[in-house]
C-alpha cells in the first residue's frame, strides 16, 4: 500500500486530485497557450506543481517547477517552448511521492525510438512491486512517482510492442489502480482511462474556420471546464478502459480492455473534487451536489432560520438543502480566494488562525438565527470545529451541521487523499460524539444510498466510505 504522506498537508481536508490536458492538430500551432488556459481551468485539482511539454516534429520542449500555473509560466517561458502539432500539461497534488521538482509532470522519457511524455491522473495500487521489478532489470529511477513507472513500462513494451497503442494495451495489463492518462509521442497523442473509470477524462474539438483549409484540433481534458476555456466542443467521455489515439491517421478508439469489470467512479469528484460547471460521465457536477443537499434535508429535517454552505463545494449542495426545506439560503462565508494551500501562518500554530484567514462569516446572515450549515466531508474534525466556533462567534444561536457526504471510515489507495483510520473522526466516535467535538447542535450525514444516486446508474465507488 501507498505512504500518503500524511505529514505534508492538512489532515483535516480532502486534498485535491491532479489534471492533465492535452492538445493534437496535424497543423503547427502555438500550443502551449492552449494547454496554459486549460491548466488554469483545471487548477483546482491540484496546486503542488504544473508542466507543459511541446511537441516540435518529434522534438520535446518543456517547462516544468514546482508552484501554481500563474507562478510557473510567464509570457516568455510560453513563447521558448515554440510550435508544434501537439502538447501535453499537467497539474498536480501529490498523492504518492514528496513535492519535489523530479515528481513534476509530465515525466519525460527520451527513448532511442523517439521521446515520450506522460501526464498521469490518479494512483497505481501496485507501482511499488513494479518499481521493483523494474529496477531489478536495470531501469534508473528520477523521481518517487508511481507516474515513471508508467513511463518505464511503456518504453519496455514499446521495445517489442508494432505501436504505441499496443504497448499502452500491453502496460494496461499490468499496473492495478486509477489512472487517466494522456501520452505523447513523435507522432501521436493516446489517451488512457483505467477499466473501472475511477478517474474522469474526456474530449472535444476545436473546429477550423470553415473554407479555411485546416485541420480541426483535439483537446483532451480531465474536465470539461477545461474544454470550454479553449472553446472546444465537447464530443464525448472516454470510456473506462479505452485506449484513444490521435494522429495523422485520424482518431482511433481501442476496446479491448472495456467492459472488463464495473464502473467506480470516484464519488468524491461529485461531492468535492470537480468544478461545478463540469459535466462529468454526462453528469452535470453541480446538479449533483444539488441533488445531495436535497437528499440531506429529506434525510436530516430540522427546525431552522438560514441554510448556509461553506465555499466552495458546500455552496451547491446548501442550495439543494434551502430548496427542498424551503428554508432561506444565504451567503454565509467570504472566502479569501487568494490564500491557498501553502499558505504559512508566521507565528502561530492554530488552525483556526488559517481557517479564519481563509473564511470570515458574514455577521448579518446568521446573527440570532438558528443556521443550517452544509459542508462537503469530516475527515478529522478540527476544521469543522473551528467552522462551526467561526458561526456561533458571529451570532448564530443555533448551528446544524449537515455533509454531503457519508462518513469517511476506511483509507482511499486510488488517488484520493484520505488517511487511514486513526486520522479520520468517523472511525473513532459515535455520531453523537462527533457532533459533540464540532461543537455542533446536531449533525447528519448524507447515506450511502444518497451517494450512490449522484452520478449515473452504472458505478460509483464509495469504499472510502465503507469499513474494510
Amino acid at each position: 500500500m501507498k505512504n500518503f504522506n500524511i505529514g505534508k498537508g492538512d489532515l483535516d481536508a480532502l486534498h485535491e486530485e491532479c489534471g492533465v490536458f492535452g492538445v493534437y492538430s496535424n497543423e503547427k500551432l502555438q500550443p502551449a497557450g492552449q494547454v496554459y488556459l486549460g491548466l488554469f481551468a483545471l487548477q483546482h485539482r491540484g496546486q503542488e506543481s504544473c508542466g507543459i511539454v511541446v511537441n516540435n516534429e518529434g522534438e520535446f520542449k518543456s517547462c516544468k517547477d514546482l508552484g501554481l500555473v500563474s507562478d510557473v509560466f510567464t509570457a516568455q517561458s510560453l513563447a521558448e517552448l515554440g510550435e508544434g502539432n501537439m502538447a501535453v500539461g499537467h497539474v498536480r497534488y501529490g498523492t504518492t511521492g514528496a513535492n519535489i521538482r523530479a515528481n513534476v509532470q509530465p515525466i519525460e522519457v527520451h527513448r532511442l525510438n523517439g521521446n515520450l511524455a506522460v501526464a498521469h491522473n490518479g494512483n497505481l495500487t501496485n507501482s511499488e512491486q513494479l518499481r521493483q521489478q523494474l529496477e531489478m532489470q536495470g531501469s534508473i529511477f528520477h523521481s518517487t512517482s508511481d507516474t515513471e513507472v508508467i513511463a518505464y513500462l511503456l518504453t519496455k513494451e514499446r521495445l517489442t510492442c508494432s505501436n504505441i497503442e499496443n504497448a499502452v494495451s500491453s502496460t494496461m495489463e499490468k499496473i492495478e489502480g486509477a489512472y487517466s492518462l494522456v501520452i505523447m509521442t513523435g507522432d501521436k497523442m493516446v489517451a488512457v482511462r483505467d477499466p473501472k473509470g475511477y478517474r474522469p477524462l474526456c474530449y472535444g474539438i476545436i473546429h477550423a474556420p470553415e473554407n479555411s483549409g485546416k485541420d480541426d484540433t483535439y483537446v483532451i481534458a480531465s474536465e470539461t471546464c477545461a474544454l470550454d476555456v479553449v472553446g472546444a466542443d465537447f464530443v464525448r467521455d472516454i470510456e473506462p478502459g479505452e485506449i484513444l489515439s490521435f494522429s495523422k491517421e485520424g482518431v482511433k478508439s481501442i476496446k479491448v480492455h472495456c467492459n472488463r469489470t464495473e464502473k467506480s467512479l470516484c464519488v468524491f469528484e461529485y461531492i468535492y473534487f470537480a468544478r461545478p460547471d463540469s459535466v462529468i460521465d454526462g453528469v452535470s457536477v453541480h446538479e449533483s451536489r444539488v441533488k445531495a443537499g436535497k437528499i440531506l434535508a429529506k434525510e436530516h429535517p430540522i427546525d431552522a432560520d438560514v441554510v448556509i454552505g461553506v465555499p466552495d463545494s458546500g455552496l451547491d449542495a446548501a442550495l439543494g438543502y434551502s430548496l427542498e426545506s424551503g428554508i432561506p439560503y444565504g451567503m454565509g462565508f467570504v472566502k479569501n480566494k487568494y490564500i491557498g494551500r501553502t499558505f504559512i501562518n508566521p507565528g502561530q500554530t492554530e488552525r483556526q488562525n488559517k481557517v479564519k484567514i481563509k473564511l470570515n462569516p458574514v455577521s448579518s446572515t446568521v446573527k440570532g438565527k438558528r443556521v443550517v450549515l452544509i459542508d462537503d466531508s469530516i475527515v478529522r474534525g478540527t476544521t469543522s470545529g473551528h467552522i462551526v466556533q467561526l458561526v456561533r462567534e458571529a451570532g448564530a444561536t443555533e448551528v446544524h451541521v449537515r455533509i454531503s457526504s457519508p462518513p469517511f471510515v476506511a483509507p482511499c489507495y486510488y488517488g484520493t487523499d484520505v488517511p487511514d483510520c486513526q486520522h479520520l473522526i468517523a472511525c473513532n466516535h459515535s455520531l453523537e460524539e462527533i457532533a459533540k467535538i464540532i461543537g455542533a447542535d446536531s449533525l447528519g450525514y448524507l447515506s450511502m444510498e444518497g451517494a450512490l444516486s449522484l452520478g449515473k446508474d452504472d458505478g460509483l465507488c464509495c469504499k472510502c466510505f465503507k469499513p474494510q
